[in-house]
Order: structure tokens, then sequence, then C-alpha cells
């Protein structure tokens, strides 16, 4: 009895934790599919005649086609830059974290500290420096710009997380590749590569998401040619009262590919938390 008590109060709770995680996204979607009257009611409708017409006016503008809408643009541009800047950046992570993990050379614990320390600024610290730097580069509002400074900011926590990925790849694979005849950059690719899918996935997850969140840089450094959803999204409120099933669109449309990549790359997101446990 007492086993069933236990089991029953756990159930309760997880299902207490999942309301409280679950009723914000539910009522973003239920404002984005409710008529105007219906999200000003009082009290609140649960119950109500489901809509698209916030989607609709979004994406679509009559006679002009998808591509002509503001919102469309710029969540265009946030799977451009977000996606190629989490490339390069787990690109360059794996190559360095690899290094770092593989050799030893001097000063390998002072330059692992500075490639961190990129991090421990807060982006509204040294937006205004970057800002004045690209308007005399003339990469204000363009794609590469955010690219490369997404890339830059992710880069340094793709080579911490990868590093113990790759601490936990036995050696002894890569020197019985290399006494067969492999060279050092075959022996990566065909060996180490392999084994780290599941930490490099995991990577790409965290950093695809630090970028597709991200607001200062992307409000400070574009404004309309590369300016990416995050910061559009708030703007969208209207010429009288604010358009708050168009603004619920908007964050449901801007939630659903980050969702949809990390539901994709659930199985190795969970060989990822376990990678060290499951290799002892």
């Amino acid at each position: 009895m007492n086993g069933r008590i236990k089991s029953g109060l756990a159930l309760a709770a997880i299902g207490l934790v999942l309301v409280i995680y679950l009723l914000p996204i539910y009522w973003i979607v239920a404002t984005s599919l409710k008529e105007y009257s219906d999200i000003l009611a009082r009290p609140p409708k649960f119950v109500f005649a489901p809509t698209l017409r916030n989607y609709v006016s979004l994406l679509l503008v009559p006679g002009e086609g998808l591509h002509a809408t503001p919102f469309a643009a710029r969540l265009l541009n946030s799977v451009i830059i977000a996606s190629l800047s989490t490339i390069f950046a787990v690109a360059m992570g794996t190559m360095t974290a690899y290094a770092f993990s593989r050799f030893r050379t001097r000063g390998q614990g002072d330059w692992q500290f500075f490639i961190l320390s990129t991090r421990m600024l807060p982006p509204v610290v040294v937006v205004i420096p970057i800002f004045l730097m690209y308007r005399a580069l003339g990469l204000f509002d363009t794609h590469a710009g955010l690219i490369v400074l997404y890339t830059a900011f992710n880069v340094s926590f793709a080579v911490w997380l990868l590093k113990g990925f790759m601490d936990e790849i036995p050696k002894e694979y890569e020197e019985a590749a290399l006494v067969d005849g492999y060279s050092r950059l075959q022996a990566f690719v065909r060996v180490v590569l392999p084994q780290a899918v599941a930490g490099i996935a995991a990577t790409s997850v965290f950093c695809l998401i630090t970028a597709w969140n991200e607001f200062a840089f992307a409000l400070v450094l574009t404004q309309n040619t590369a300016q990416t959803a995050p910061p559009y999204i708030p703007s969208v409120v209207g010429s009288g009262a604010t358009e708050w099933g168009r603004i619920a669109a908007g964050t449901v449309l801007f939630l659903l590919p980050v969702a949809v990549f990390t539901f994709v790359m659930r199985k190795h997101l969970l060989r990822g938390a376990t990678f060290g446990a499951l290799k002892r």
C-alpha cells in the first residue's frame, strides 16, 4: 500500500510540474487561435471557435504571397543565420576540442580559459563597441555580420562541451587506426567523429537554441535586411490596440523550427547525456 501511495504522489508531482511548464505554451497557442474579442474576454475563454486568421495575416498578404510579409522574411533570416552559425561553431568547436583533448601544448589551460572568457560578458556590455566596429567595417545589417558574431560566441561553448565528449573516447581506437596506416586526419574523420556523434548533436542543439533566441545583438546590429524574428515579434503591436493574437501566432511559428529540430535529435540528446556512463 505504501508503494502505491508513493507512486501516486510521484505521478501527481510529475503531473503538477508538467502543468506548470506546459500551461504557458498552451496559453500562447490558444491565444494565437482566438479572435480578438475572445482574447480580451473576462473571465478567459477555454472553449472557443479556433481561427487561423492571425497566422494568415502574418504569413500572407492578399495577392502577394508568403515572401511579401515582413515576418516571413525575418523568420527566414533566423533560419539562415542560426543554422549557418551553428554549423560553423560546431565544426570549429569539434576540431578545437579534439586538439585540446589529444595534444598537450604550452599554456593550454590559459588558452582554454581565454576561449571560455568570451562568454563571461553579457551581450549588452559589448554590443555598443561591436556596433561601432560593424558600422566601420560595413557589416551592419548584414547576414554575414550576425553569422560571424553568433559563431564567435557559440564556439567557446562548443569547445568546452565537446572536449568532455572527446576525453571519453578511448585513445586506443585512434592508435589502432594509426597502426593500420591511417593518417591523423583519417583517424579523426573515420574513428573519432562517429564516436562523437551524440556529443556533436547535443552541442548543435544548444548552439542553435542560443543563436535562435538571441535578441540584443539582433536588435542593435540589424535594421531591415538581416533582422531576425526575436526583435521583430514584439513590434507587432498594431496601430491602436495591441494585437496579441498576431504576437502569439508569431511566437508559435518561431518556436516550431527549434522544437522540431530538438525532437529529431532527441535520441542523440539522450545518448549525449549518458555518454560517459555508457563508455565506462
